[in-house]
């Protein structure tokens, strides 16, 4: 497992990013360069259950294990989802069993710093890192409009 780090400045309000980052339709614009039909099931709060799904019936399931509106929010996966069905027990479910996404707002003059760090497995390192570059200038343009 390795981390993708990424960074992007954006003139726009911790409060709009963090909009962007957890409210439907925003997230789902951006999610879409990952997997088309993507779309988030969580209520965002601490603890709370997250599962990202796509058209296809599959996608990922976590747990939002840091919740600092404006300022930081992180999640830690341990399961995946096929065909609609969740899997915790599998090959493919282990893989992702205590990896990471974590997404940081900082400050910076009159612009905000969006960090985001992703653990990712060797196999899917290169592509989810070229999706993150595109997304991260989603989440932008979405937040200064």
């Amino acid at each position: 497992m390795r981390t993708i780090k990424k960074s992007i400045e954006i003139n726009a309000s911790k409060e709009k990013i963090w909009d962007v980052l957890t409210q439907d339709p925003y997230n789902q614009k951006w999610y879409s360069i990952f997997s088309p039909g993507t779309y988030a099931l969580t209520d965002w709060q601490l603890g709370s259950k997250v599962v990202f799904a796509d058209n296809s019936g599959s996608g990922i399931i976590g747990r939002i294990i840091i919740h600092d509106p404006y300022e930081l929010l992180s999640i830690e996966y341990y399961g995946v989802l096929n065909d609609n069905k969740e899997d915790f027990d599998s090959t493919e479910a282990q893989i992702f069993k205590g990896a990471h996404e974590t997404y940081r707002l900082t400050s910076k003059d009159e612009k905000v710093v969006l960090d985001i760090e992703s653990d990712m497995s060797d196999g899917f390192f290169d592509t989810m890192s070229a999706s993150w570059d595109k997304a991260l200038i989603k989440i932008r343009e979405l937040s200064e409009s």
